[in-house]
């Protein structure tokens, strides 16, 4: 028996400022459903022929925008795992937009 494990995984930040939440919240509605709404306003506005290369070129685009998030982000050791939009918003919103410090740790300044 092999003994290959993973070393100790970080949870999901939690993300306590209402804020943040909002921020979080949007990024989740546009990596989630802007595929679709472009090619329905293509749709439309265009043509039924149109919309499908939309659908197909705003898939790609939203993969890329989303993998680029995901390896930003999450650390290293994690990212072998499967992570979902809200997952990747959350950790994006916590990691780069909302830092916040904590009450209880040391923070050392140079002088």
């Amino acid at each position: 028996m092999s003994n290959n494990f993973i070393e100790m995984i970080e949870p999901t930040p939690k993300i306590n400022s209402k804020k943040c939440k909002v921020v979080s919240f949007l990024l989740w509605i546009f990596l989630q459903f802007s595929t679709y709404i472009t090619t329905l306003t293509a749709w439309y506005i265009y043509d039924y022929f149109i919309a499908f290369f939309v659908l197909i070129l705003s898939y790609i685009v939203i993969g890329i925008i989303r993998a680029k998030l995901r390896n930003s982000v999450i650390p290293l050791k994690q990212r072998e795992y499967q992570y979902n939009d809200k997952g990747i918003a959350d950790w994006y919103t916590a990691r780069e937009l909302c830092i916040e410090v904590k009450d209880d740790c040391d923070v050392i300044t140079l002088q």
